[in-house]
């Protein structure tokens, strides 16, 4: 289960027994999986400024959670050719995301502890806001070279009556640079063939005898070329539509058809190169070896197996596209930012719920799929000391309490927060 429960009670001798019950309890009936998430001594400030810290500090949670979402779907589509390899490219600090959360530690030197709150929620939302400003530029291009693309390519599917001729035709198919004659483009339905072969010299003056030739064919037809004396094009394009021979309007000009050909291998490699530049698969081998070697003269068996480790991520971030490379980076920075904002909010709201000084335990919780309503009502039993009424309204639904009804937010009588790590759902 990819959901889970970031909790907090006060830190005396009381609720340190609940702690202790509560663990034994999850533990033997396997309701969840425990661990204790480290949260440093911030500077509390006043209770006024952690109020209005908050409502700050919970929209940036939606709003930093949000922005996770759209980096992780949007490396789903730039990896579209891989769509199975995705969730291993979502890494936080380099290793998965649960890993991160579990072992969570407050990085000191991005958000330094002495600084106020505020400053610090500060960094954490302009941090997040330059990701967003940053993945709109990136995508807006990306997507410019996608939907190019994707005009270009519907061309190539069409029928022959609306579909790119640029890879079917060639130039041996036409009379060019001719004053009088032209080679025009018929599509003919497949159950015409034989009338347009009886037919087609007739359907004006001037058409050369025996000048048709099919050049391709569909489900529906094929393309036929005739050629003809300019002066009866238009008569002769008139009495073919007549007998339901449609002309393509096509003009045979070899630059414009190379230039075509092109741009749509130009837009592929374009968006391809977004995703990877190289196949690296080759070169990591060749590296294996060479790190191998290394390793064998250096003689440190930990020294040996980080350096060969060294040489494959800085191969692979190097053969990865810009844009996938970027998506990366940034999906870390800022999972990173948001659980740190997790972080803030379950010290703010410690501070709020149990008073001063501050002394309170943050736990993360990892609830078993099948036991998520059973977890529920053993928190609900072992801390309901911390706010009778709270406890009262959640084990007897139909209570109304005032004041607890004054968001869609759900309140239990400790503190909660969900982390959800469904990310590409």
């Amino acid at each position: 289960m990819s959901e889970f429960w970031l909790i907090s009670a006060p830190g005396d001798k009381t609720n340190l027994q609940a702690w202790e019950r509560m663990n034994t309890v999850t533990s033997k009936s396997n309701l969840s999986s425990n661990s204790k998430f480290h949260i440093p001594d911030l500077k509390v400030g006043t209770l006024d400024a952690l109020v209005g810290l908050s409502d700050e500090l919970g929209k940036l949670d939606s709003f930093a959670e949000s922005i996770i979402k759209k980096i992780a779907q949007y490396i789903g589509e730039v990896m579209e050719d891989s769509k199975d390899k995705v969730q291993e490219n979502l890494l936080a600090n380099g290793v998965d995301l649960i890993s991160y959360l579990t072992r969570f530690e407050w990085d000191m030197a991005k958000y330094p502890i002495k600084q106020p709150l505020k400053n610090i929620s500060e960094a954490l939302a302009k941090q997040v806001t330059q990701i967003e400003t940053d993945l709109k530029t990136r995508s807006a291009a990306y997507n410019n070279i996608k939907g190019n693309l994707q005009s270009l390519e519907k061309k190539t599917v069409g029928n022959l009556l609306t579909r790119t001729l640029a890879d079917i035709v060639h130039k041996e198919d036409f009379v060019l640079n001719s004053e009088y004659l032209i080679t025009l483009l018929v599509v003919v339905p497949k159950s015409s063939y034989v009338q347009w072969q009886k037919t087609y010299e007739s359907l004006s003056d001037m058409v050369v005898p025996r000048s048709t030739k099919m050049i391709a064919e569909d489900a529906e037809g094929g393309l036929f070329t005739v050629t003809l004396f300019r002066k009866v094009m238009d008569d002769f394009k008139a009495k073919a539509r007549e007998n339901r021979f449609m002309v393509r309007e096509f003009y045979f000009d070899e630059k414009e058809l190379k230039c075509e050909k092109e741009e749509l291998m130009k837009l592929a490699s374009d968006k391809k190169q977004q995703y990877f530049l190289i196949n690296w698969e080759p070169l990591r081998g060749c590296l294996r070896i060479i790190a191998a070697a290394h390793d064998d003269f250096s003689g440190s068996s930990y020294g040996a197996a980080s350096h060969s480790e060294g040489i494959t991520i800085r191969l692979c971030l190097f053969s990865q596209g810009p844009l996938l490379r970027w998506l990366k980076v940034n999906f870390s920075e800022a999972f990173v930012a948001w659980i740190h904002v997790k972080a803030l909010r379950v010290f703010v709201e410690s501070v709020l719920r149990y008073g001063l000084p501050v002394n309170f335990q943050a736990m993360l919780l990892q609830p078993n799929r099948k036991s998520v309503k059973r977890l529920r009502d053993v928190l609900n039993v072992v801390f309901k000391h911390l706010d009778e009424v709270a406890a009262a309204s959640i084990m007897d639904p139909g209570m109304d309490i005032p004041g607890l009804q004054l968001s869609n937010q759900e309140y239990y009588p400790y503190v909660y927060f969900k982390i959800d790590l469904s990310l590409l759902d």
